[in-house]
């Protein structure tokens, strides 16, 4: 596969298995094989999961969604690697998540996951999402691989 930056849309769909529009990712704009990647996600007013609720009013993107962009990010992270390729990545859990302001259509979300830890087939990623240099999510993520099918040992 073929990982020159910046990854596209197509490319980031043959590393993860979501479609839209459950794929919360745009582009990769830096990698760091087992240490770092960058993604970007430009948030449009015609996103289906934008809420009034919580935001007076105010269209916003969902803190469950902004969690989301995260770990896929992270999760491109973890199979892009040629070992990882056949493999699923599963949430196993997510502490100390902070959600500091609200992101609203015309924001693009520069998202960063770090690795802390990689043993076998567990890890964990600590993860930061930035509109226009400030913090809007942080938190760390863990995460197990598994095989891509039932059947696989």
């Amino acid at each position: 596969m073929d990982l020159t930056l910046p990854l596209d849309h197509a490319a980031i769909e043959r590393i993860l298995p979501h479609r839209y529009p459950f794929l919360f990712v745009d582009r990769i704009t830096e990698f760091e094989v087992d240490r770092r990647i960058v993604g970007i996600k430009n948030v449009s007013l015609n996103e289906r999961y934008l809420s009034h609720v919580a935001s007076g009013g105010r269209p916003a993107v969902p803190p469950m969604i902004l969690t989301e962009a995260v770990a896929q990010v992270g999760a491109i992270l973890i199979l892009a690697k040629p070992e990882n390729r056949q493999r699923l990545i599963f949430f196993a859990g997510i502490e100390r998540v902070r959600f500091r302001r609200p992101v609203r259509p015309g924001d693009v979300v520069i998202i960063e996951a770090n690795v802390i830890r990689l043993r076998g087939r567990m890890g964990r990623l600590k993860g930061v999402a930035t509109v226009d240099g400030r913090t809007v999510i942080d938190g760390t993520m863990t995460f197990a691989l598994g095989p891509a099918t039932p059947n696989q040992p």
